[in-house]
């Protein structure tokens, strides 16, 4: 059932009218009338006072969990299983007493009565401690209950607010574009684009327009069937590119964006990761020179070893802060799994390392247009502690700019 069935139910049970039921909620018969229709949720005050007149937990009006099973005794009163319970204690323990003077039968007798009252206030205790936890759950799950059907509703509203007026300010009934090409020796891509206005007028022209790398660039729109507009543009290569179409129109321009490129840039550059294992001395703060079964290797993307086609290059160095510190020297990696010798870069010389400072190995890679990037590897940094200063592989990926290395 949904919550207006429940309300409904429960009135009706009551022999309360609408008109009824909203005097004692403060509310007109209209508001009842929607509630019951499920046209509106009562707010969390009247769903709670709701809850008092039906005599239901705030949790079944919201249907999110069953009505209580009816108590064979009222809050706060003990039931025929506990009385006898109470009775059962006081019998042992005053069979277990020796045989008392009158005197002190009578007190033993007003002790027991004494107990017996402090076992039925304690169950009682116990009965609405529950029960007022029981009450306080209830209505903490209802209340995120209706948070988060709250919540639902408007993020769902405003997503179609927005789609709604997105749809009404956009100028193009239709539109595409896509990468045509990259250009690294020049630093350029291109983009093949097509668009539709919504509203064409006789004589009305287009040019597209972009803005990448601090510059902007504009290109005409050819007319085409159907109104529609196409062209080709090229812009300067980098990790922030915006397309937008203008449409003139006597003598008025209005403007639409179309589309954000990200990291083309960066993706112009090969997928790689510097990795390997360090060999420190006994006090941990000794970079020995390492052997063939320790030297680092670059890997591609998919976890090849990998070497650059000529004229690119690449150069590994281990680095302190970011700042080189020395040029590894070309030679060779031992592969023990498959037992094979793979082009790697050993440590030329011993090198001690200083406290607070991070030293880590790098990759230089220069590619065949002279542009270049940064691929960092495993790092350590040395402290008193005894740590190793041998790390794992880090994740592949397209490298940093170089500008805030120093080499």
């Amino acid at each position: 059932m949904t919550v207006g069935q429940r309300i409904a139910q429960k009135r009706k049970e009551l022999g309360l009218s609408q008109e009824g039921l909203g005097e004692q909620l403060g509310v007109s018969r209209q508001a009842i009338y929607k509630w019951e229709s499920d046209a509106s949720l009562p707010e969390i005050d009247k769903l709670i006072t709701l809850s008092k007149i039906f005599s239901v937990p705030v949790g079944w009006l919201l249907g999110v969990e069953e009505a209580p099973a009816p108590s064979e005794a009222s809050p706060g009163e003990l039931t025929e299983s506990q009385l006898a319970m109470v009775r059962e204690i006081v019998d042992r323990y005053l069979a277990a007493q020796p045989k008392p003077a009158p005197t002190r039968r009578r007190w033993k007798v007003l002790a027991a009565l004494a107990m017996i009252a402090l076992v039925v206030c304690l169950f009682n205790l116990f009965s609405k401690l529950d029960q007022v936890s029981q009450d306080y759950n209830n209505l903490y799950w209802s209340v995120d209950s209706i948070s988060r059907n709250v919540n639902n509703q408007i993020g769902s509203i405003t997503t179609r607010v927005e789609d709604i007026l997105k749809s009404q300010n956009d100028l193009t009934a239709e539109w595409s574009a896509e990468l045509a090409s990259t250009d690294p020796r020049a630093n350029t891509a291109t983009f093949q684009v097509r668009v539709v206005p919504k509203a064409y007028t006789e004589g009305m022209t287009a040019a597209f327009m972009m803005y990448s790398g601090g510059e902007t660039v504009e290109a005409p729109a050819q007319s085409g069937a159907g109104h529609s507009f196409s062209g080709e543009i090229t812009c300067p290569l980098s990790d922030e590119i915006s397309l937008s179409v203008v449409f003139l129109s006597d003598g008025t321009g209005e403007t639409q964006l179309l589309a954000d490129y990200y990291d083309l840039y960066t993706q112009s550059f090969p997928e790689l990761t510097v990795s390997g294992v360090w060999r420190t001395g006994s006090n941990r703060n000794i970079l020995l020179p390492t052997d063939r079964s320790t030297a680092a290797i670059v890997e591609s993307g998919d976890g090849e070893v990998w070497t650059p086609a000529p004229p690119a290059s690449i150069r590994v160095g281990l680095f302190r802060d970011q700042k080189l510190l020395l040029w590894y020297e070309p030679g060779v990696r031992y592969l023990d799994a498959i037992d094979r010798e793979v082009p790697g870069w050993n440590l030329p010389e011993l090198v001690k390392l200083e406290p607070d400072h991070e030293y880590c190995v790098a990759a230089l890679y220069t590619d065949e247009y002279g542009r270049q990037r940064i691929y960092q590897g495993y790092s350590t940094t040395y402290n008193s502690d005894p740590t190793s200063a041998s790390a794992a592989a880090v994740t592949p990926g397209w490298g940093e700019d170089p500008d805030e290395w120093e080499f």
